[in-house]
């Protein structure tokens, strides 16, 4: 019945966007997806890479999902660590489940994300 995950949504300020796209397009190298304009005139970014998009959402007031959070599968996760600390951004690696490689970041709203070696 359940075919996957098309996105998942994170909530972030109103006029975030510049710093959702420097985060999600420049350190995470996902592309900007058009939303449509009834949509956009909401705030908020989508962004994609792969088979996977990332929506943010303007909520007012705003909490960041601080323990609440994706399982993003990524091809190479040295190297988005590698790009999370070029960037500046912290990150802990999860040894927690055997024999899977993993780690937590926040994006630069608060939000919790969490990359998953493949």
């Amino acid at each position: 019945m359940l075919a996957g995950l098309h996105h998942f949504q994170v909530a972030v300020p109103k006029d975030a966007e510049d710093i959702s796209r420097g985060y999600y397009v420049g350190v995470l190298g996902m592309t900007e997806l058009p939303k449509p304009p009834v949509l956009a005139a909401r705030g908020g970014c989508w962004f994609a890479a792969g088979d996977l998009e990332i929506h943010t959402g303007v909520e007012e007031p705003f909490v960041p999902a601080r323990k609440a959070h994706p399982g993003i599968i990524v091809t190479d996760i040295d190297k988005v660590a590698a790009a999370l600390t070029k960037a500046g951004h912290d990150y802990t690696w999860d040894d927690a489940i055997p024999d899977r490689r993993r780690m937590h970041t926040f994006d630069p709203h608060g939000n919790r994300l969490e990359f998953i070696q493949q």
